[in-house]
């Protein structure tokens, strides 16, 4: 055992942990902050670190470690929702650890290798790449604008009401019986957007000063 826990173990060990925290910290956890996903891709890199680095002295491909883990992760995860970007970075988790663990490669090959995967990440993640928008289902009583001729002042409209960047909109429902429709906006995200709570967002006091609205008014017609 202390034969096969050398000193190459505990430095790789040491790479993979700190990729990991890179990864996952600053790429990961700066824009989707879930405690309960960031701690299941910590130590499910751990594990399958630790796992491929004592199966090394069996004939294991590569190929065969990585298909082992990603079989596993599925089966782990299938009940539970997960995004495709979470199914990303477990990819990129179990990447980062089978590299560590059994990548022919150097010491400074794999922390360059490792560096560059946290770099392209990060970068994914920025502004440079694409903007941050964010979704959001309204409730929109001015039904005469979303006619296709009046779009303007639908974007202008709702830009002056949320105070929002609204990039596009979609209609996903029409009531005419109550002359409301529901849209989807999509808006350019800052950095306070993605981390306020539900009941500080602008788009969510508005909706729900149409939702009382709309109560209000199925009370009046409901007493009529």
């Amino acid at each position: 055992m202390l034969s096969t826990l050398d000193i190459d173990f505990f430095v790789r060990f040491l790479v993979n942990t700190l990729s990991l925290f890179v990864l996952l910290r600053y790429c990961y956890y700066r824009r989707s902050p879930n405690r309960d996903s960031l701690f299941s891709f910590f130590l499910f890199g751990i594990g399958v670190f630790i796992v491929t680095y004592l199966l090394r002295s069996v004939q294991v491909s590569m190929g065969f470690a990585f298909g082992l883990f990603a079989i596993f992760s599925m089966l782990r995860y299938r009940t539970e929702t997960i995004s495709i970007k979470g199914m990303t970075y477990l990819f990129l988790v179990i990447t980062v650890s089978l590299l560590s663990a059994v990548g022919q490669t150097s010491l400074i090959e794999l922390v360059l290798l490792n560096a560059l995967l946290c770099i392209c990440t990060g970068l994914a993640e920025s502004k440079m790449l694409t903007p941050r928008l964010a979704e959001q289902v309204i409730r929109y009583e001015k039904i005469e604008n979303i006619r296709p001729q009046n779009r303007q002042r639908l974007f202008d409209d709702l830009q002056q009401r949320t105070g929002l960047e609204i990039r596009n909109v979609l209609i996903d429902k029409i009531d005419f019986l109550r002359d409301t429709a529901q849209l989807r906006i999509f808006y350019v995200a800052e950095d306070g957007d993605l981390f306020a709570a539900e009941s500080s967002s602008p788009v969510s006091h508005f909706v729900k000063k149409r939702d009382h609205g709309t109560a209000e008014y199925k009370e009046q017609t409901q007493n009529s």
